[in-house]
């Protein structure tokens, strides 16, 4: 494995993922698709390889970019459960992680991720949340009972433009999801189980580690 030069891993055997991310990168900045900055995307990254899941759930799809640097960086045998509301985005993501060596190893499932959450069964080491930001609360409820009794919950976005821990008013089309996200750290930080990092590159990350 080696760094490149925005800090997060890659194989470099794996010219053709190497060359997947990038042509993702591009595709979603050039179509305004929400993918992770790069800040916050070596936050991720550095988690997922200390944590090494084998069972991982993804809250919002998008094209799939997370998803490929979560694969890459986790067990081999690595399995990945990723949600996503958006047909036409589910339909992106499939085509490019189809063109992955990780393409048998994750499922796509299509609709709201409220309801899909309360579909799944077993454990996951590691979940990553980035979807719908007003329903962080909820979609931590949801995934507790699913998740290993030593996994990880990383959440993206969690300070949302400067607004979450800003001392500054917040523009009434944002209050609920600010709130909502106040709300969110409140439930990671004030919880016993749960050790949790707020880094504050991008828009705000928070890792939750989850002791035995």
């Amino acid at each position: 494995m080696k760094s490149d030069d925005k800090g997060y891993k890659v194989d470099k055997e794996d010219k053709e993922l190497t060359a997947l991310l990038a042509e993702m990168k591009e595709y979603g900045e050039a179509n305004h698709v929400p993918i992770i900055n790069s800040q916050g995307l070596l936050v991720l990254t550095e988690a997922v390889a200390q944590k090494k899941p084998r069972r991982v759930l993804e809250i919002g799809t998008a094209i799939g970019y997370s998803t490929l640097y979560i694969a890459a960086n986790s067990a081999g045998d690595v399995e990945i459960v990723t949600l996503e509301l958006s047909d036409e985005r589910a339909d992106e993501a499939e085509n490019f992680i189809g063109r992955s060596r990780f393409a048998g190893q994750i499922d796509i499932i299509r609709g709201d991720a409220g309801e899909n959450i309360l579909r799944q069964s077993g454990s996951f080491d590691l979940v990553f949340i980035d979807a719908a930001k007003g329903q962080y609360p909820d979609y931590f409820r949801k995934v507790y009972p699913l998740l290993a009794e030593d996994g990880v919950v990383i959440a993206d976005n969690v300070l949302f433009r400067g607004y979450v821990r800003g001392s500054g008013p917040v523009p009434r089309r944002f209050r609920t999801i600010v709130k909502r996200l106040r709300e969110y750290i409140g439930m990671v930080t004030e919880n016993d189980e749960f050790r949790t990092e707020i880094h504050e590159d991008g828009d705000g990350l928070a890792v939750s580690w989850r002791y035995r």
